[in-house]
């Protein structure tokens, strides 16, 4: 997955991941396969009922057209994904951050005949490794592109932090807390000292002393790093 930003209206700068070829590929498949058998069954049908292609084409031509419209009408009306787009958790997003519309879908899907249909997927292939943010040509067309909505962790993102093998501690209270409820002030403590919300770390600091029931003696920024520290120091060692 290929990490790129996004700059909004407001020039808000959103990270996004590109969707691997392996996972466009898979959705792919899915959504082939429910085409097909969509088209197997609804025939199957017709013919049960024992009509004549030849003075029923309109029927046939009806019942053909909600595969024909199988990727327009299901990312219009289902925000980007079709089915096997939301089984393995991608989505269609337009690169400047705002909603994708009809309009953004149908260039798509009007174009998914040139590079995937007549060029059995080779030409949309080629495009999404060569482009960094994964469009084919009809996302480059309609200004789109189709990010994984898997959540990427990083080791930064769990509770583990790295401490010193001498490392003394100096709260056993920390222990008063779960993996989950140190979780939280870890992302909320580091989200506000990423952003320089000094107000935030103010409240977690009286909240966490208020819990733990000390009254330490170093500044909030100083005493919440102790806090997950030792909370590290007390599970590592358990």
């Amino acid at each position: 997955m290929k990490e790129f930003q996004i700059e909004t209206a407001q020039n808000i700068a959103i990270e996004q991941n590109a969707a691997s070829i392996v996972d466009r590929m898979l959705g792919y498949i899915i959504d082939s396969a429910i085409i097909y058998i969509y088209i197997i069954l609804a025939y199957l049908l017709l013919i049960k009922l024992d009509l004549d292609p030849r003075d029923s084409w309109a029927i046939y031509l009806l019942c053909s057209l909600p595969a024909f419209l199988y990727y327009v009408l299901l990312e219009t009306f289902w925000d980007g994904q079709t089915v096997g787009k939301s089984l393995v958790k991608t989505r269609v997003v337009k690169l400047d951050g705002s909603k994708a519309g009809f309009g953004n879908y149908f260039v798509r899907w009007i174009l998914r005949l040139v590079d995937v249909v007549f060029t059995s997927g080779g030409l949309a292939t080629l495009t999404i490794l060569l482009k960094g943010n994964g469009q084919r040509v009809g996302d480059i067309a309609a200004g789109t592109t189709v990010i994984t909505e898997k959540r990427k962790v990083k080791l930064s993102d769990t509770i583990i932090k790295d401490i010193d093998p001498s490392y003394i501690p100096k709260y056993s209270q920390v222990t008063l807390f779960k993996d989950a409820e140190i979780q939280t002030i870890k992302t909320v403590f580091e989200d506000a000292k990423r952003h320089g919300n000094h107000n935030v770390i103010l409240k977690l600091n009286n909240r966490v002393k208020e819990v733990m029931q000390v009254e330490p003696i170093e500044i909030p920024v100083e005493f919440l790093n102790t806090v997950l520290k030792d909370y590290n120091y007390y599970t590592q060692n358990m």
